[in-house]
């Protein structure tokens, strides 16, 4: 197990490496934020004046080696916009992401465990091909659409809900909805899919024979055999939550890390951009590394790969 672990968090080093890099280089080719913050009438002397200030006269492999050194001490820099260090602008908005995300997987996998099994256990029956059917809708939809449509009818016409702001339970129901409709079909399929085979398969023919209960073959021998298909799209799907965020967030005011991510290339802010961009990417690896071990508990031949 130490094995495969190191291996998995080797390839994951490497990649952020790789990623620390290239944030440098693409964030820079943006532009130089003196020109966004400082008036058209700015005088050069004001413009050196700025870019001494946060650094952005010095050599570019200047910059780039003390990047690294205050990355390696956690610190992401000022905010140029805000004023506070960057890792505080990151802060104060990563706990409404992982809100959304945590409620958003949280209901979408009770819904997919809950709605593929049932319509693997009758192929082929109308409970199934409607499950079928809304789940591919679900998952093929796009998100930006489905929102602007869900402000649209439920916040202007009907007037039922907010259409941005945090201010309560009211105001979570369309950023949740709109973020589980992709995640709960597409699990959906995948758990149906891989449940059909499950049941089909000869120690299920055989638990049966025992005279086990049905509620238990489908739901504990049947259904733990599907769980590494059900992993695997929870945790792409749970990465894409962030890509989703950043739509979802904008449309919707939502102040999480997508939206702080908007802002922060909008207006050229440097640092909130690299530390909003890398923490999450340290996220997501840190993720990654723990849906390896569950897949090495479920099945212990992933471990020797």
């Amino acid at each position: 197990m130490a094995e495969f672990l190191g291996r998995r968090a080797l390839h994951s080093a490497i990649a952020m490496l790789s990623l620390i890099l290239f944030v440098f280089v693409i964030v820079r080719l943006s532009g130089n934020p003196a020109l966004l913050y400082l008036p058209e009438s700015a005088s050069d002397e004001l413009i050196r004046e700025f870019n001494e200030r946060y650094g952005l006269n010095e050599p570019i492999l200047v910059q780039f080696g003390r990047y690294l050194w205050d990355i390696a001490h956690l610190d992401f820099g000022m905010s140029i916009r805000r004023h506070i260090p960057a890792i505080e602008a990151v802060v104060l908005a990563y706990p409404w992401t992982l809100f959304l995300s945590g409620i958003t997987l949280v209901l979408s996998m009770l819904i997919a465990m809950t709605f593929g099994p049932l319509a693997a256990y009758r192929p082929g029956s109308v409970f199934d091909r409607s499950v079928t059917v809304l789940a591919l809708f679900a998952a093929s939809t796009p998100g930006f659409w489905l929102a602007i449509t869900a402000i649209l009818v439920f916040a202007i016409e009907l007037g039922w809900l907010p259409t941005s702001g945090v201010g309560g339970p009211r105001y979570w129901v369309m950023p949740v909805a709109i973020m589980m409709l992709e995640i709960t079909g597409t699990t959906t399929q995948v758990v149906r899919g891989s449940m059909v085979t499950s049941l089909a398969s000869p120690y299920v023919k055989a638990a049966r024979a025992k005279g086990m209960p049905e509620r238990r073959v489908v739901f504990v021998h049947a259904l733990r055999n599907s769980l590494i298909a059900a992993v695997t799209v929870a945790g792409d799907q749970t990465r894409g939550l962030i890509n989703g965020a950043v739509v979802v967030e904008t449309i919707f005011g939502w102040p999480g890390i997508g939206k702080l991510m908007i802002d922060a290339i909008v207006q050229r802010d440097f640092a909130v951009l690299q530390a909003a961009v890398l923490t999450t990417a340290f996220a997501i690896f840190l993720l990654n590394l723990i849906i390896d071990i569950i897949y090495a508990v479920l099945d212990p031949r992933i471990r020797f790969r």
